[in-house]
């Protein structure tokens, strides 16, 4: 079977900055699971995986604009403290913090602490950095009716309601 529309896809990958540092891994006992056509993961990264089965691996690198984005430098704002999420009593520069925004709790990078607020940038930490990815199909399935109804996988490795 092939990884296509409505497929859930389960695979291993690792994550590598290009100048070949480990960024991020799927955990060993774990592998990423997503339902296939259905944004729920990088454009680019779901296309490289299109057509593949159990058992493939291969290795696509993906510009900076297919992975987290490119940088915008006009993503850092001054916030008052108490809008950060279980912030640690002493902030510093390249620190991640959760903060409150209209939309929710959203990551971020403190760039500067001043005593009643904190200036944050709000790029993704990988945002402007081509990455490499090496892949391993585990398994390819049918999706279940209530899984594409829902436009995402359930059970192990998927979500839970």
């Amino acid at each position: 079977m092939q990884a296509q529309v409505n497929k859930v896809v389960s695979f291993h990958y690792q994550m590598f900055d290009m100048e070949g540092q480990l960024v991020e891994k799927s955990d060993t006992d774990q592998p990423a699971v997503y339902l296939h056509g259905h944004n729920n993961m990088m454009a680019a990264l779901e296309a490289a995986l299109e057509g593949k089965s159990t058992g493939d691996t291969f290795e696509v690198e993906l510009e900076a604009k297919d992975a987290y984005g490119e940088r915008k430098p006009m993503d850092a704002v001054r916030v008052p403290i108490k809008h950060l999420i279980s912030a640690p009593k002493k902030l510093r520069p390249g620190m991640m913090v959760k903060v409150n925004t209209d939309n929710g709790a959203s990551a971020a990078t403190v760039v500067k602490v001043g005593r009643f607020n904190v200036d944050l940038d709000t790029n993704h930490p990988l945002a402007g950095k081509k990455l490499r990815f090496d892949v391993e199909v585990v398994e390819v399935r049918d999706a279940t009716s209530e899984e594409v109804a829902h436009g995402h996988v359930h059970g192990p490795g998927g979500h839970h309601h």
